[in-house]
């Protein structure tokens, strides 16, 4: 086809796209067929019409710059004034250019079979236009993006991010003068000169430097056969008796039959014998059973009462991982009690800072982190005899990790047993994946549960839902479905016709489906549930599964405002969230009095984490906040999303765990069954840096080779993502190899920024703030969520942070502040005033002691010299923001005054906010031009969470490389996003104070035992004096 030719057809195309905008939107069926097209013949939303020129929000939005509002914009524009703006359009208009379409066809043809990426367009086209261009794009089965305002449209043969730098005329990059006094430039330089006279002593002491995994001292030698092997296999017989002798009488033992009963009674003491028989025979087992059927505290149990009855007690090992603390604790703690002995004995546990083992122990439970560490020391598990993976259906990284490792080891370890246990779902792919191990099935041991849908809710409640779009001119379902962001499932329910799908329901119901919509959790309706259980069904504790801290606020605020539900003699309401320690905890679990109705407002932490006994009525709202992470813009999502179909099962299951319950969805049963079956695994939706360096410490080979053998392989675009960002910190060379920094960030149990920052904290004497924010950004925010006292709860925080304009210092200090309470024994009102959860504070407190240990352990930190030796510049602000600069880097933001307020942008997105929850939201102006932060997230908008305010000293002396600019005149970062200029002899005194620091850095990484503190003293001394400076 010539493109003449074409552009007739095109033509004719475009009109048709247009008119189908006024068909009536096609049945289930039709939308199936199409679905089943060829990709090239379908949108792609991933780089297609979500990029499109009418993709933009309105006025002043995320993408759209200034205008928009009363007085809002820049210069003279009055967007407000219908004049001012019907002239400007106009004007607008009368500038467009004219779209040529045969000539961009035959462009964009070219450039398909060309050797061309991508095809950047700089044309003033309207945005009719615009989608005219994305339209030939789609049709060539290529990706087209608009970028700054419509100025720049992208065509591309690969998929194209939300935000480019160098697209970005007003904020893709920035000049920044260095202006340095010449009493400042005066004493820097003399401190600096003054370093240069003091000769450094080399240390030779390679003590510190780590050990490439699996090296293994020789000390000793090849020892044969002797008498003193012969006296250890005997008292290994002598202990085999023992534990049988031993185990014998405790069954023999009247405290312990009424256990044994009750053991007998589970639904997996039916499958023993089979159990035991299949591990005999097999290498690999899989064992699938729903919660509440006993797999999990009676399958190790089985292999241990087998192996002892047998004799082999000595030389038995086994470890099963659990995927919370909790659980390896809890679990351990009652397989002792069942059989009759203290914990610590021949059952024990292991997870992070805390132990209960003995010499005696055959059983151990740990959490899958703690047996990744071990593999490190011992990739071959070594004296492991049975090793069984619990609750691995919920496919968490470390799990999906673990699969992969064993799945290398078996051949190697043939004596090892491995036994993989699941919930009744997806037990096949773990089947395939370990070469069709076989399957054995627990039935489970549940009451029934009713199941009701939004629309059977509808008629019991009666509730009439309003739609939004009610007073809206001209309000149409359609017109709904048009203005609000679609999902799959939604459009599914909004290709129905209402009236005929659902004849059976009264009029009232259908009008109520008609309003509904799955965007938005109606809350009303929620309520209007709670108390029609309340009113019309039998006793027991009502559970409601919600999306986050937000809906149960806003919930607990409505119930207790109900005339009938408020009443609190008679309904006991308790919030439950992740981030939320319950001062009623204990009220949760426990049964109310009678005549009283508990009813617990929950995320998804009430799913599998907990389990609330007399729980008979669930509501499900079917959605969660999930986390996703988009490699193609480099960010973190936590957006409220469909539950799958096993997460919808599980939520039924909580209702019938004592009698029969009952599940009220407030969701179509359409939704429902279009449901997904599983989550995404964890491994598809995080960033893989941590993972990756878990990969080179193990010497397992390249990252992107040994991922690509998971059951699910991550995008290889991730995988690149996470390399890059280890290149950037320094962890890994340019062939993907540890550095020395990155071999010890392998020993520290951390994200690799957080560890950095704490090697940083060591070596340049900042050691107790850098253990504490080190220890609240790898656990929790110790700061919690009180009800109803928001404001508060924020005052309190920015009281630590004062004028720091940090997050991270407000958790320094906080902590502080407890320690000082502590030690006058008033820990708890220090906390009860402050918003502060003591047990986040402890957790800290211990994991600051374990990082001291593993610091002590590579050699940055010498007991012996005492605290003070380490903590020059512990109270020197400028310092420790700096710490967390060398830390935190490359997550850099650009704070950039707009008038009387500041907005923050980033290499990767553009535009970003700051946290509600931080110190720094709604600050309007800030001291120093730069912030530094731990994450960034995207949920109902970009956000970076826990920031802090740095100067351009900080970034210039502790952040990334600096390369001489492209015209001489100066240094760049980021790639060329942040640039810096100055004088000369400035610039000649940064390069020479950075390229200072950096030797001292790399001589301490490589000889921990090199003592900064004498041998770098005046360099670090010029550091600190530039740093206080301030350029601002």
């Amino acid at each position: 086809m010539s493109p003449h030719s074409f552009g007739v057809n095109y033509r004719c195309y475009h009109i048709l796209s247009k008119l189908l905008f006024l068909v009536p939107r096609l049945s289930i069926s039709s939308r199936l067929q199409i679905s089943a097209l060829p990709m090239s013949h379908r949108p792609n939303f991933q780089g297609g019409r979500r990029g499109g020129p009418n993709s933009g929000r309105r006025g002043g939005g995320r993408r759209g710059g200034g205008g928009g509002g009363r007085g809002g914009g820049r210069g003279e524009q009055r967007w407000w004034d219908p004049a001012w703006r019907a002239e400007r359009l106009r004007q607008n208009e009368a500038e467009m250019e004219v779209l040529d379409e045969n000539e961009w066809w035959s462009k964009m043809e070219q450039m398909k079979r060309g050797g061309e990426q991508e095809m950047i367009i700089k044309h003033n086209y309207s945005r009719a236009d615009q989608q005219t261009l994305f339209d030939m794009a789609y049709q060539l089965g290529l990706y087209f993006h608009a970028y700054n305002k419509g100025k720049a449209l992208v065509v591309s043969k690969v998929p194209l991010p939300d935000y480019r730098t160098d697209l970005d005329e007003r904020h893709g990059s920035t000049q920044k003068e260095i202006r340095m006094s010449s009493d400042i430039e005066r004493r820097v330089g003399s401190l600096l000169n003054s370093s240069e006279s003091q000769q450094a002593v080399p240390i030779n002491d390679s003590s510190g430097t780590p050990a490439r995994a699996g090296n293994k001292s020789s000390a000793g030698g090849n020892v044969g056969k002797s008498d003193s092997l012969l006296d250890i296999d005997s008292a290994k017989e002598k202990f085999s008796l023992e534990l049988k002798q031993r185990q014998e009488n405790m069954k023999a033992s009247n405290s312990l039959r009424a256990m044994l009963s009750f053991r007998e009674k589970l639904p997996a003491f039916k499958v023993k014998s089979e159990f035991l028989k299949a591990v005999a025979e097999n290498q690999v087992l899989v064992v699938s059973g729903e919660t509440g059927c006993g797999k999990t505290t009676q399958l190790p149990q089985f292999i241990l009462e087998d192996e002892i009855f047998c004799l082999r007690g000595a030389d038995c090992s086994i470890m099963c991982t659990q995927p919370r603390r909790i659980s390896a604790i809890s679990v351990a703690a009652r397989i002792a009690s069942e059989r009759g002995e203290s914990l610590g004995e021949t059952v024990g546990y292991q997870i992070r800072l805390e132990a209960k083992r003995s010499a005696q122990t055959r059983l151990l439970f740990c959490t899958t982190g703690v047996l990744l560490r071990q593999l490190v020391q011992d990739p071959e598990l070594t004296g492991v005899s049975h090793l069984l993976v619990d609750e691995i259906h919920e496919r968490g990284m470390n799990e999906d990790f673990l699969l992969i490792i064993l799945n290398d080891l078996l051949p190697r370890r043939p004596d090892l047993r491995l036994i993989l246990m699941s919930a009744t779902i997806n037990a096949d792919l773990f089947s395939k994946y370990f070469g069709n191990a076989p399957i054995i099935h627990i039935l489970e041991l549940t009451f029934p549960v009713a199941e009701f849908f939004l629309e059977d809710v509808l008629e019991k409640t009666r509730y009439n839902i309003k739609s939004e779009f009610d007073n809206v001119e001209g309000n149409s379902r359609r017109r709904r479905q048009q203005d609000s962001k679609k999902d799959p499932l939604m459009e599914l329910f909004e290709d129905v016709n209402i009236d005929s799908y659902y004849k059976n329901f009264s009029t009232s119901t259908r009008k109520s489906l008609e309003a509904w919509s799955g965007s938005q959790l109606d809350l009303g309706l929620v309520e209007a549930t709670i108390e029609y259980i309340c009113r019309h069904e039998g006793d027991g504790a009502i559970l409601v599964f919600l999306m986050g801290w937000d809906d149960i606020s806003k919930l607990l605020d409505k119930v207790k405002g109900n005339s009938f539900l408020g009443d609190p003699s008679k309904f006991l309401v308790l919030p439950l969230h992740g981030s939320m320690p319950t001062l009623n905890q204990r009220e949760i679990f426990d049964r109310p009095p009678p005549n009283k109705r508990k009813i617990v407002l929950a995320t998804n932490i009430a799913e599998s984490s907990i389990t609330i006994d007399d729980v008979v009525h669930v509501i499900d709202c079917g959605k969660a906040k999930e986390t996703s992470y988009d490699a193609l813009n480099k960010l973190a999502c936590l957006l409220p999303s469909w539950i799958s179909k096993a997460s919808a099962h599980q939520r039924r299951g909580r209702a019938g765990r004592v009698q029969p319950g009952i599940c009220y969805r407030l969701y179509p049963k359409m939704i429902h069954d279009a449901m997904v079956q599983y989550q995404l695994p964890e491994i598809l939706r995080t960033p893989l840096q941590e993972l990756c360096l878990h990969i080179k410490s193990l010497q397992l080979g390249t990252v992107g080779s040994f991922l690509a053998k998971a059951l699910q392989p991550p995008d290889t675009l991730a995988v690149q993502n996470a390399i890059e960002l280890l290149k950037t910190i320094g962890a890994v060379d340019d062939m993907e190899e540890l550095t020395p920094l990155g071999c010890h960030l392998c020993t520290l149990p951390l994200d690799p920024n957080i560890g950095k920052m704490l090697l940083m904290g060591s070596i340049f004497q900042c050691l107790n703030p850098a253990l504490t924010i080190a220890a609240a950004l790898a656990h929790r925010d110790p700061f919690i969520l009180p009800i109803n006292r928001k404001e508060e709860a924020d005052a309190a925080k920015r009281y630590f942070a004062g004028d720091s304009c940090s997050d991270h210092i407000a958790l320094l200090k906080a902590f502080e502040g407890w320690k000082d309470a502590k030690r006058k024994g008033k820990e708890r009102a220090f906390c009860w005033a402050n918003f502060l959860s003591p047990v986040t504070l402890q957790m800290m407190e211990d994991m600051r002691m374990q990082f001291l240990d593993l610091l002590s352990d590579i050699g940055f930190v010498d007991k012996s010299r005492g605290p003070n030796a380490y903590n020059q510049y512990s109270h020197d602000l400028e310092m420790v923001c700096a710490i967390l600069c060398a830390g935190l880097y490359p997550n850099v933001v650009q704070c950039q005054r707009r008038g009387k307020r500041t907005a923050f942008y980033t290499k990767e997105v553009g535009k970003v906010d700051i946290h509600p929850a931080s110190v720094n939201a709604g600050v309007h102006q800030f001291p120093l031009p730069y912030m530094v932060y731990s994450e960034k997230v995207k949920t109902t908008s970009i956000y970076v969470r826990d920031s802090t305010n740095i100067s351009d000293y900080a970034l210039l002396l502790f952040g990334g490389n600096l390369i001489p600019s492209k015209t001489g005149e100066g240094i760049e970062m980021l790639g060329g996003y942040l640039h810096f200029s100055a004088s000369k002899s400035v610039l000649e005194l940064i390069r020479k104070l950075r390229g200072e620091l950096d030797k001292l850095l790399n001589k301490k990484i490589e000889e921990p035992g090199f003592d900064i503190s004498m041998e770098g003293k005046g360099v670090v001394a010029a550091a600190v004096e530039l740093l206080h400076s301030h350029n601002v």
